[in-house]
C-alpha cells in the first residue's frame, strides 16, 4: 500500500532500522535516531542499484514520488539515473573539467554499449585517470602529462589497460572537441609513446583429425549430464560460452527449431536468432527435464530458469539444478 505523510510522521523509531515502502522502489529508511531518509531502489544493465532523495521532511512524499519519476524517465532512456546525477555534481564543480567532460561522453553513449562494457570503461577511467587529471581542465591537458598518469598504469604490469585507457580518453577528447570544449585530441602525439602489448595467441585446433578427436572426447564425456549437453551443444550452435551458460527456456522453441538470444545480452545490442539443427534440439529435449522445471528449492519458475546448468562445462560449479 502506498505512504501517506499521517504513516510518515507517526513512524517512530525502532532498534534497528527499517523501511516504509511506497511504490515503483521508493521507500523510507528511518534510522535508531529518527532520521527518515528516502530511497529509491532500481535495475540497470542487470545491477541492483540505489540513490538518495534526500531527508523527510525537506523532502516531502510528493517530491519524492517527483523525483522517483524523474529517474525513472531517465531509466525508460536508457541512462543510468546514478551515473547521470554523478556526472551533473562534477559538472557543477567545473563544467569543463575533464572528468565533467568525460562522465558526460559516458552517459550519452553507454546506453548503446552492453551494461559490463560500459562500466569497465568507467571503472578504467574513476581508478587510473581522475584522480590525476579529473579536475584539469580538459581543454590544458598536455600529451605529456597524459603519458605520466598512462604511465603508472603499464608500470603496475597492466600494459593492454594502458593502451585501452589512451583509447578510452581520446574519445572523451575528441567529444571534447565536437562540443567546443577542447582545440585538440592529444592522446594523437602518444602514438608509439607505449609499448605494444604483447600478442596473445587463443588455443584453437586447425587440424581437421584433431577436431574429430575433439568431438569423439566430448561424446565419451563422463561428467554431469548437463555439461555434456552444453559440450554437445558449443560446435552445434557456435555461440561464446557466456551467451550459451546464461541461455533461457524461455529464449528456444523448439518446435521452430530456433533461439533468439535478446538484444540486452549481445555485444552489438541486436537480437541474434540462432538456428538449431535437429541434432541440437534433440539435445535441448534431452536436457530439458533437467533444467525447464521449478527449482526443487527456492522461488524460480520455469517459464524463466536459465540453463545455468552447462555452467560446470566452463569452470564454474553448476548451480540452478542440483546433482
Amino acid at each position: 500500500m502506498p505512504l501517506t505523510d499521517v504513516a510518515i510522521r507517526s513512524a517512530k523509531p525502532q532498534a534497528k532500522v527499517f523501511k516504509l515502502f511506497d511504490s515503483g522502489g521508493l521507500h523510507l529508511l528511518i534510522t535508531p535516531t529518527g532520521g527518515k531518509w528516502w530511497r529509491w531502489k532500481y535495475r540497470f544493465g542487470g545491477k541492483e542499484k540505489g540513490l538518495s532523495f534526500g531527508i523527510y521532511p525537506d523532502v516531502t512524499l510528493k517530491m519524492a514520488r517527483e523525483k522517483r519519476d524523474n529517474a525513472r524517465q531517465q531509466l525508460g532512456a536508457g541512462i543510468d539515473p546514478g551515473e547521470a546525477r554523478k556526472a551533473v555534481k562534477v559538472a557543477q564543480a567545473g563544467t569543463k573539467s575533464f572528468e565533467a567532460i568525460a562522465r558526460e561522453w559516458h552517459a550519452k553513449f553507454s546506453s548503446g554499449w552492453v551494461a559490463s562494457h560500459g562500466d569497465r570503461i568507467l571503472r578504467r577511467l574513476e581508478n587510473d585517470i581522475f584522480p590525476w587529471l579529473g579536475k584539469r581542465p580538459i581543454a590544458e591537458i598536455k600529451a605529456s602529462e597524459l603519458l605520466t598518469v598512462l604511465r603508472r598504469i603499464e608500470n603496475r604490469g597492466a600494459l593492454e589497460t594502458a593502451h585501452r585507457a589512451m583509447q578510452n580518453c581520446g574519445q572523451v577528447f575528441r567529444y571534447a572537441v565536437a562540443t567546443g570544449r577542447a582545440e585538440r585530441d592529444p592522446t594523437g602525439d602518444l602514438r608509439g609513446a607505449l609499448p605494444p602489448p604483447k600478442e596473445k595467441h587463443h588455443a584453437s585446433i586447425i587440424d581437421p583429425k584433431r577436431i574429430a578427436e575433439l568431438l569423439r572426447a566430448i561424446d565419451a564425456y563422463e561428467g554431469y549430464f548437463a555439461t555434456k549437453c552444453a559440450l554437445r551443444l558449443a560446435p552445434l550452435v557456435f555461440v561464446r560460452p557466456g551467451e550459451l551458460r546464461k541461455a533461457q527456456w524461455r529464449e528456444i522453441d523448439l518446435d521452430k527449431g530456433e533461439w533468439r538470444i535478446p538484444a540486452e545480452r549481445m555485444k552489438m545490442r541486436e537480437q541474434h536468432i540462432v538456428p538449431l539443427s535437429r541434432q541440437a534440439v534433440e539435445i535441448l529435449r534431452e536436457l530439458e527435464p533437467l533444467t525447464n522445471r521449478p527449482m526443487p528449492y527456492g522461488p524460480t519458475a520455469s517459464s524463466s530458469t536459465e540453463l545455468r546448468s552447462v555452467v560446470p562445462a566452463y569452470g564454474r560449479n553448476a548451480a540452478g539444478v542440483r546433482s
